[in-house]
């Protein structure tokens, strides 16, 4: 096989990310041996057939990974044969949930054997954050971190930025005083808006929508200044509901429940009063999961991509291609509203 062949044009990884391996693959091969030099980027680049900028981001690369030595006017060494080490990420939760757990799940899924994924958990609490972050600055190679605390003008943007920034990926929310940092990021207030318009034909069925938004949790304020400007554009009667309570459960009104136990709750007052979910009231749950797909004969819910947010980050490390993603909510129609 020519070298040129080693290169697939049409694959989804960078041309850079294909010299790196190829490198690392002769390397762990024996190919190339401790100490030993091997091709310029000039005679690599003429080999493969890629532009010099592509080779050269790849030596780098190796450089940087501490894989090749670079020796002023010499070129480059091979530094060390035992090149894959695993991975460890750190993966840093506010909380855990279900879809936290989704989230790690599909990260280390993906991730397959190239990486360790630890859980740290901080409660919503700034200084426990601060102290994770502070006692495993070394000890990861990536820090996979969703900033949510209970006060929203929590510093957390002077914790992160004491991590090298190569080694940061944010997930579940973009925050305004990171913009420069990889994403993948749900955008709250305008995804609800989006979602609920997607299922605005059956909550014309209802005189009114309550949105249940518990104050002693933490969920993003952006949900509910988005469900208000939702119901105001589109003229619907609308009143939010911190603690559920069965006076707050009305015939022909629909409710959207940001937390799991607000939602049984809702279902065990409905079953008292020998309601019918989908037909005496509504209900729209927020962020999908299985029970919810098999409860009251299936709720509706409004959710992003849990797994995909984990996928993407997974890929992101995998293919070196650090970006910022959108992963907007779904509307998912079931029978209960």
């Amino acid at each position: 096989m020519e070298l040129y062949e080693r290169i697939n044009p049409e694959s989804e990884v960078p041309k850079y990310k294909q010299v790196v391996d190829l490198i690392i693959s002769d390397i762990e091969t024996g190919i190339f041996k401790q100490g030993q030099r091997i091709p310029s980027i000039n005679e690599i680049s003429e080999e493969l057939l890629l532009s010099r900028d592509t080779v050269e981001k790849a030596y780098v690369w190796l450089k940087n990974k501490g894989i090749l030595l670079a020796v002023k006017g010499k070129g480059y060494f091979v530094n060390q044969v035992s090149v894959y080490k695993k991975l460890r990420v750190a993966l840093v939760f506010n909380k855990l949930s279900n879809y936290k757990r989704s989230i790690y799940y599909s990260l280390a899924g993906t991730l397959g054997a190239k990486a360790g994924v630890d859980v740290f958990i901080y409660n919503h609490d700034l200084a426990e954050f601060a102290t994770i972050i502070d006692n495993n600055l070394s000890n990861y190679d990536y820090f996979i971190i969703l900033p949510h605390f209970n006060d929203d003008k929590a510093d957390f943007g002077s914790v992160i930025r004491r991590i090298p920034r190569e080694k940061v990926i944010i997930a579940d929310r973009f925050p305004d005083n990171l913009q420069q940092y990889p994403v993948v990021y749900q955008e709250f207030e305008n995804d609800i808006q989006s979602a609920l318009t997607k299922g605005i034909r059956l909550l014309r069925k209802y005189r009114q929508i309550n949105l249940v938004f518990p104050s002693d949790q933490y969920y993003s304020r952006r949900i509910l200044r988005g469900f208000r400007i939702f119901c105001q554009i589109n003229g619907f009667p609308f009143s939010v509901i911190d603690r559920l309570q069965p006076e707050n459960i009305r015939k022909n009104e629909a409710y959207v429940i940001v937390s799991d136990d607000d939602l049984y709750q809702f279902i065990r007052i409905m079953r008292a009063n020998g309601w019918k979910t989908g037909t005496d009231a509504g209900v729209v749950a927020y962020n999908d999961n299985p029970v919810k797909e098999l409860l009251e004969n299936g709720i509706t819910t409004i959710s992003t991509n849990h797994d995909e947010i984990g996928r993407l980050i997974a890929q992101m490390i995998i293919r070196q291609e650090f970006r910022q993603i959108r992963t907007p909510f779904e509307f998912i129609e079931r029978n209960s509203l």
